[in-house]
């Protein structure tokens, strides 16, 4: 059975060129600028009595820059206010990770899931189940890598079954081809992987109301990713008790 947990939203701030944007199905080419400072994103979110955030890299996840440095004055200031930050984006080695995990909460470990697994259990073991997640980010069932430039052969479910084996507690799934698109879930995927994963697990793509966050808590998951549905309105925030 999954590990019981309170069912979790947590609002997304992704950071590109210093900005707080979102992509659609993950095109960098096709952003919207929802803040020009992620501080001020973030700082948004935990206003409104969000303690979990989670952030992602987009320039590091593709490799053409980074948002280190404002990412982590986000998440200090995220942390004095208390809410707890986790990071994805080009987290591809040990001294990155390593570097994170002196920053925020949790790293998020996407492209070396697949290209390094020995990894994964080595910061598992080193760090702990909580403090280390892997995103499985998925289009048409198989696993996108290297800031979803690629696509792998690799099955979404088959690598989440793969990461329990190695470890791993807590696992996050993308439907790349509704990211930021506003069209709701597709719950099959999520069942599939539900199934392959038995212990904590969020997702996040396409979700546009409330109803899918429901559909989400309806087959077990623990938590969603939020992002352009929060931006503009169409999932209220803080949801109702």
């Amino acid at each position: 059975m999954p590990d019981a947990r309170p069912f979790v939203v947590y609002p997304c701030v992704d950071v590109q060129r210093g900005r707080a944007v979102r992509l659609t199905e993950g095109d960098p080419e096709r952003e919207t600028v929802y803040f020009e400072d992620p501080r001020a994103a973030a700082a948004h979110w935990v206003g409104l009595g969000a303690r979990e955030l989670h952030v992602v890299d987009l320039d590091a996840a593709i490799g053409s820059g980074d948002n280190r440095a404002v990412i982590r004055e986000a998440a200090a200031a995220a942390a004095l206010a208390g809410a707890r930050v986790e990071v994805g984006g080009g987290v591809r080695s040990l001294e990155v990770a390593r570097a994170w995990l002196q920053a925020v909460h949790r790293v998020v470990l996407g492209t070396v899931a697949v290209t390094d697994p020995d990894l994964v259990a080595a910061l598992v073991a080193a760090y702990g189940a909580d403090r280390v997640a892997v995103s499985v980010d998925a289009r048409a069932g198989k696993v996108a890598v290297r800031g979803w430039t690629e696509t792998s052969a690799v099955e979404a479910t088959e690598l989440a079954a793969a990461m329990a084996e190695r470890g791993v507690r807590h696992l996050i799934y993308t439907d790349v081809s509704r990211d930021g698109t506003l069209q709701g879930v597709d719950p099959e995927p999520v069942r599939a992987v539900r199934a392959a994963f038995p212990h904590v697990l969020v997702a996040g793509g396409g979700v546009a109301r409330d109803a899918d966050l429901d559909l989400y808590a309806g087959l077990g998951l623990d938590g969603a990713i939020v992002g352009r549905a929060l931006y503009e309105g169409t999932v209220r925030y803080p949801r109702a008790s």
